[in-house]
């Protein structure tokens, strides 16, 4: 995941990052996914905020049932948005 942080500081995107439908209000959000010893892991970062690069929110993901991500982790990244738009004025 470091990696794809890395690459889209730089203004580039690793083939495994992808947006996340459905929010944003006009900035792209990007979601990278992650195994580590059965495990899944999510990132969402946004680049459309100014300049500037935001880890909006990361998380394990526990939730066996499909690969959509749970709401409550959404409306995390909502309200972090709102604060890196508010940063960026």
């Amino acid at each position: 995941m470091g990696h794809a942080i890395r690459v889209a500081q730089e203004g580039g995107k690793v083939h495994y990052a992808k947006p996340l439908k459905g929010i944003g209000g006009g900035a792209t959000i990007m979601e990278i996914c992650d195994d580590f010893n059965g495990c899944s892991f999510r990132v969402m970062y946004t680049v459309k905020v100014g300049r500037r690069l935001y880890v909006l929110h990361a998380f394990q993901k526990k939730s066996k049932r499909g690969i959509a991500t749970p709401a409550a982790e959404i409306e995390i990244v909502k309200t972090r948005l709102k604060v890196a738009k508010s940063l960026a004025d």
